[in-house]
């Protein structure tokens, strides 16, 4: 039998006066309540009620046994009623992963919405371009950008991730303006020390994708850094729109190309599998989609 359920029908028992009562409550039979005292009282190997035909009272035993009956009932009651608040409310510090740039331009500043309607809440919030493994490292919730390895992950999609090709008016004042992709490797351009990007970009054109290879003057592993040499009037660079929108709509920096965009990239947030997650890592993916999930 359930050590649990038989000591609450014994406490119940002793407040209700007899084993009839008892069994009311608990919807038992009668004799289904003295198998269970029964039971406490062989596994204590003492009685825990005297009882007649017309009464019961405890034994010495028996009242000590109820007084800790009554505590320890009491403090599994206060643990589920606590656990069914940890379930209910968004609590606790959630230790999340994203790339730089869409970490700095978005999730960062997202982050100060997310936090006013959930205090209760902190976040770690690491910005790294490498490859992780969210298990090793300790992370609940990851963002990534890219084709998705097999994983055991949960995934849930986000907007894809685009890029614009633009320069500075100084640059472009020097240098002329490029009109077709070919015209990239007459030009200085700008981008990250990668195998293939640095000898290529990708762009998706009237007819279909084409490679346009490239001759990198400037390496850089940060896009901040990147955006920086742009914005002097270096060269050309591809990068983020999220990077590069504030300086495009101030006139900062100048799309160019128009009719061949780089190919965006499939983006995600990443979560352990959980059948229960807890509520703070409900509530951030349920953020996080909403703002930037595709509509």
């Amino acid at each position: 039998m359930d050590r649990l359920q038989s000591m609450a029908i014994f406490v119940r028992a002793v407040e209700r006066g007899s084993f009839s009562a008892a069994a009311e409550d608990f919807r038992l039979t009668g004799t289904m309540v003295g198998m269970h005292v029964r039971a406490l009282e062989e596994r204590l190997g003492a009685r825990l009620l005297n009882r007649t035909t017309r009464r019961q009272s405890l034994t010495d035993v028996g009242k000590l046994y109820y007084e800790r009956c009554k505590q320890i009932l009491g403090d599994v009651a206060d643990a589920e009623s606590s656990a069914a608040r940890l379930q209910a409310v968004p609590r606790g510090r959630l230790r999340v992963m994203t790339p730089v740039s869409f970490g700095v331009h978005a999730l960062a500043p997202a982050c100060a919405d997310y936090l006013s309607s959930n205090p209760e809440v902190a976040i770690d919030l690491v910005l790294s371009d490498r490859p992780i493994d969210m298990v090793e490292e300790g992370f609940e919730i990851m963002v990534r950008i890219g084709e998705l390895a097999d994983s055991t992950m949960i995934a849930r999609p986000l907007l894809a991730y685009r890029s614009i090709v633009c320069a500075a008016p100084a640059y472009l004042e020097s240098h002329g303006t490029p009109k077709h992709p070919r015209d990239l490797s007459e030009h200085v351009c700008m981008g990250f020390a990668h195998p293939v990007a640095s000898r290529e970009w990708r762009l998706q054109g009237p007819q279909g994708e084409i490679s346009v290879p490239v001759s990198l003057a400037l390496t850089v592993n940060n896009g901040e850094a990147l955006r920086k040499a742009a914005l002097s009037g270096l060269g050309i660079i591809m990068q983020p729109e999220i990077l590069l929108d504030d300086d495009v709509r101030a006139g900062r920096l100048i799309p160019l190309l128009p009719d061949f965009l780089p190919l965006p990239k499939p983006m995600h947030v990443l979560t352990l599998p959980d059948r229960h997650p807890p509520p703070k890592i409900r509530s951030f993916l349920d953020f996080v989609v909403g703002r930037y999930g595709r509509r």
